[in-house]
């Protein structure tokens, strides 16, 4: 294998928590809340539905082709022409989302507090950042994460709770007033985040303790949505139903926090936690999308490309859109089509052609089991 390293379930788990929660507390609240309105804090719990789904999808992928990633064992099941068009197919899909969160990241700090720094430098900075995380490989990318992800829980917690003397229980209700729809229709959005756990069909082959590792991809898809639904119901309680008027809703009910005139103005210290958070997204989207490159050009090592792929990352996060309005536009329109399709349509294909094959070629064994 052309990765040495090995990584815990635990690992795996944590990384994928701020690879979903990163960007998704930012942008899903303000888009979630205009189709659900009051009812935005039930949407995650119908969008994790995709998360559990997309875990098991590649687990099951991965007891097939237990040494094997995504790229490597799609050629084993559609043939080596099929599947390096598959291949190609999901390293562009990655290549393009992660250019969206770098613009993500890069919007948020410019519009938000380093006014008159050029975007291209912002983004430029934190890919190089993540150039040297990638290059260490994934144990480098887990142990970053066991460090960081406790702190960014905790932060996400005491935040709520100094929010709690400005929360309004009353605008929660009244709960499902139109019915289930709404709370249906705000879920569309977070779907899509919740199917970027795919990327652990990259991560499955190193971890140490594989027979924990659907255990820990389930216990992270929980802990997403508790975080993403409580936020949402934190934020519903500090802004009400003006919370879709708002870019970055999460960002504006953390100024409400004041205690005794002394503890205010927090915005710094979550936005210092916060990109690290984001380094972590990017990192593992990052490192996937280099891993998945060597192995579709049959490369002996990956990290070779680390540093001409970060040059190509930094481009397709200026052409993925020529302003904020028109990203936030994609994002809450046809963004979760594009990315259920590719991150939970394919991966279901590939798992319905391997099972038929594998009955197709042993028709006794299948006996025998019936």
């Amino acid at each position: 294998m052309i990765e040495k390293g090995k990584i815990s379930a635990a690992q795996m788990g944590m990384m994928m928590y701020p690879t979903i929660i990163a960007t998704a507390i930012l942008l899903v609240p303000a888009i979630t809340a205009r189709h659900a309105k009051q009812d935005m804090w039930l949407s995650p719990l119908w969008a994790s539905l995709i998360g559990f789904l997309i875990v098991h999808i590649a687990v099951q992928l991965h007891q097939l082709y237990p040494e094997k990633t995504l790229i490597e064992y799609s050629r084993d099941i559609l043939g080596k022409f099929l599947g390096k068009v598959v291949g190609l197919i999901f390293l562009f899909f990655h290549l393009h989302i992660s250019g969206i969160i770098v613009r993500e990241y890069g919007e948020f700090v410019v519009g938000n507090f380093l006014f008159h720094t050029p975007l291209f430098f912002i983004m430029g900075s934190m890919i190089l950042v993540c150039s040297f995380a990638v290059r260490g490989g994934v144990e480098v990318i887990g142990r970053l994460a066991e460090m960081i992800v406790p702190i960014v829980i905790i932060l996400i917690v005491v935040n709520i709770i100094l929010l709690i003397p400005d929360m309004e229980a009353k605008n929660m209700f009244p709960i499902m007033e139109k019915g289930i729809m709404p709370s249906l229709m705000g879920a569309m959005v977070p779907q899509g985040w919740f199917s970027e756990f795919l990327l652990i069909a990259f991560l499955l082959p190193y971890v140490a303790d594989r027979n924990k590792g659907k255990k820990w991809g389930m216990i992270s898809v929980t802990a997403v949505m508790l975080t993403l639904s409580f936020i949402n119901i934190a934020i519903l309680f500090i802004l009400g139903g003006i919370t879709d008027r708002f870019t970055y809703p999460g960002m504006s009910a953390v100024r409400y926090i004041s205690i005794a005139d002394f503890l205010e103005h927090l915005e710094a210290v979550v936005m210092a936690l916060w990109v690290s958070g984001v380094f972590l997204k990017i990192a593992v989207f990052y490192y996937a999308l280099v891993l998945g490159t060597a192995q579709w050009l049959n490369l002996s090592d990956y990290r070779p490309i680390v540093f001409p792929m970060g040059l190509l990352l930094l481009l397709f996060a200026i052409w993925s859109a020529p302003n904020l309005m028109e990203l936030i536009h994609f994002l809450g329109s046809s963004s979760p089509f594009y990315l259920m399709s590719i991150q939970t349509g394919l991966p279901l294909l590939l798992l319905f052609i391997a099972k038929w094959r594998k009955r197709t070629n042993n028709p006794n064994q299948v006996k025998c089991q019936g």
